[in-house]
């Protein structure tokens, strides 16, 4: 299954000093900008594009249960996971689970732009977040 490079995930602490550096020194467009209080999410979340690549910048908006507060407490703020957009999501899932990658169940869930995701457990991919991603609407 062809997997590509969907977009890299930020965590950041302070969301007005992040979108300033990517607007003001690397060029970025600020595609949008939106707070989930889903759970398991609890986030400011800032997309933003540099030439045809996507960040998402994430700011934690619940010290207590945001998965982003408990990433910056444990590794600080910087990369917090890669995101690859695969054709059919639950295609990936039976590759992956064939292959003896294990996913965080918990995780999968539909965003606000309509993209379905899940995350690998870190245990299974030496240690990175990573993202699967389809976007079944598009």
């Amino acid at each position: 299954m062809e997997k590509t490079l969907d977009h890299i995930g930020v965590a950041v602490r302070n969301m007005d000093e992040s979108i300033a550096f990517y607007k003001d020194i690397l060029g970025a467009t600020v595609i949008d900008q939106y707070k989930s209080d889903a759970k398991g999410v609890e986030s400011e979340i800032a997309i933003v594009d540099v030439n045809g690549t996507r960040t998402e910048l994430l700011a934690p908006t619940n010290n207590t249960t945001s998965p982003i507060a408990r990433f910056i407490k444990q590794k600080g703020k910087g990369v917090h996971h890669i995101a690859y957009r695969v054709d059919n999501l639950d295609d990936a899932l039976i590759d992956l689970k064939q292959s003896g990658i294990r996913v965080l169940e918990e995780t999968l869930r539909i965003n606000k732009h309509g993209r379905r995701l899940i995350y690998l457990n870190p245990a299974d991919t030496e240690g990175t977040i990573i993202e699967y991603c389809d976007y079944p609407t598009k």
